[in-house]
């Protein structure tokens, strides 16, 4: 007996939002689009009962946009159980170890959902359960304890608890939306929560907020109130540039910019229908072809990989072993865990700001590695992605053969539609997912408007722009109700 009939009864059982029986309307979509997404947003502020606020500690920091994590929220844990549980299934699927015909057999496909389904539910509770019990990121009120008579224990149970609901909650909102809505919940959560930053990096004010957006603070240059004076005073360039976050603004644009350029260059095969004379078409390879999507598999990887690291600081304090690595105010400083951190901001690289006490050799090993990361770890999960969603060439050319379409000059066969796609896709995805590595190193190297990563930042425009075009794309079907027919 596999262990697929093992699991089956299992897996079967599994909750699941039920799929539309016809043709959702377009503007029940953006109904169901818009709802999920305020009530994330209301979830994100809906605090942890009996979590001492004062004294948490920021889990993720910097990956918080990426994975849509609310900070001592119900949704503490955002999106990260599910990166994470498809980080797994990705491995195990690329490794042929689950034996699952996902293109094909719809039972191997109900049993791959619950799959995933289970693998998040396990994640939540290896990802919360260190939260509240091992590192004291999210500490317990004492006052809470002593009022409801249940001990610190009890309060960090019910913490727990609480965050378990939330990552349950953003799974089935996620599926909600993917089912009924506009796009996916995961890209919306990401682009909610780094437009906010964004938002609040140009706008935000001491009145407003605890930090100086970008208008803010070139006003305090600009009216001497900010250093060292005028915008243009004593050692202007690099206060200017750092200081007053011109680079990170410039930054943003370019990425803006080039991520926009990047999603239209593009290999197009042309294609002709075998029965209807006359219908062509062409099967776009655009040079992003797994998009930034697998980007969050690798730093959802990092993150988690920085996470053990404060879980073993925290647990073994001076007993740390030296290799490993030294913490200060949470953050490595030396050893193994400091080389792995990825480069997070200007402070983490150039030598010469004040605050930066690391020696330079240390340094370039950190930038190395964190390049060398993203560049293959975004090439080989660019991979995956492509092969997991059935974006590779052999099932893109049965889903072309089986629409009727085929290429002019090229006998009808699915064969030969899979060997001309064998000469663009494979190439294009490994390029693709290296130069969204680049740029993310890049983005964060030189700082972005708000403090976005750079990996947020190219999430966030590559989702936007792709968003943009679904809805173009169903706006279009409701227009010419003929052409859904065709597309289905």
């Amino acid at each position: 007996m596999s262990w697929k009939d093992t699991a089956e009864p299992l897996l079967v059982r599994m909750p699941a939002v039920r799929r539309p029986e016809g043709h959702v309307p377009f503007k029940r979509k953006l109904t169901w689009t818009g709802g999920v997404l305020l009530m994330y947003f209301f979830l994100t502020n809906v605090k942890l009962f009996g979590l001492d606020l004062d004294a948490s500690q920021q889990v993720f920091g910097r990956f918080s946009s990426i994975l849509a994590s609310g900070q001592g929220s119900i949704m503490q844990l955002g999106i990260g159980p599910i990166v994470t549980a498809s980080i797994v299934l990705q491995l195990l699927g690329g490794a042929d170890l689950l034996g699952l015909n996902t293109q094909e057999d719809p039972r191997d496909q109900i049993l791959y959902q619950g799959l995933q389904k289970l693998l998040v539910l396990v994640m939540i509770c290896l990802t919360g359960i260190p939260m509240v019990f091992a590192g004291n990121f999210l500490p317990a009120d004492t006052a809470v304890a002593s009022s409801l008579g249940i001990g610190t224990a009890g309060v960090q149970w019910l913490i727990f608890a609480q965050m378990f609901v939330g990552g349950v909650l953003i799974l089935f909102m996620d599926e909600v939306i993917s089912k009924w809505g506009v796009g996916s919940g995961i890209g919306l959560f990401i682009v909610a929560g780094v437009s906010q930053r964004l938002v609040g990096g140009v706008l935000t004010t001491p009145f407003i907020g605890n930090s100086e957006g970008i208008l803010y603070t070139w006003y305090l240059f600009i009216t001497g109130e900010r250093g060292t004076g005028p915008v243009l005073a004593a050692d202007g360039l690099q206060t200017v540039l750092l200081q007053g976050e011109l680079l990170g603004l410039v930054t943003t644009v370019l990425i803006f910019a080039v991520v926009v350029y990047a999603e239209s260059v593009r290999v197009e095969i042309p294609l002709s229908n075998a029965r209807v004379k006359g219908a062509r078409g062409r099967f776009p390879v655009k040079l992003i072809y797994a998009s930034v999507l697998p980007m969050i598999l690798v730093r959802a990887l990092q993150a988690n990989v920085q996470f053990l690291g404060r879980i073993l600081n925290a647990q073994l304090a001076e007993d740390m072993p030296a290799f490993l690595g030294a913490y200060a105010n949470g953050q490595p400083t030396s050893g193994l865990f400091y080389y792995l951190a990825p480069v997070q901001s200007r402070v983490d690289w150039m030598w010469w700001l004040e605050g930066n006490t690391q020696p330079i050799w240390q340094i370039l090993i950190r930038v190395g590695i964190d390049l060398t990361v993203m560049l293959v770890g975004g090439a080989i999960f660019a991979v995956f992605w492509v092969e997991t969603t059935d974006m590779g060439p052999e099932a893109t050319a049965k889903q072309i053969h089986n629409s009727g379409m085929q290429i002019p000059g090229f006998r009808q066969n699915v064969g030969v539609i899979e060997k001309v796609l064998e000469r663009y896709i494979p190439q294009v995805t490994i390029i693709g997912g290296a130069l969204v590595g680049l740029l993310a190193v890049m983005a964060n190297m030189l700082g972005t408007i708000g403090g976005v990563s750079g990996t947020g930042l190219l999430l966030t425009v590559s989702i936007t722009y792709k968003l943009y075009e679904e809805i173009a794309e169903e706006q279009l079907m409701e227009m010419h109700p003929m052409m859904r027919q065709m597309f289905g």
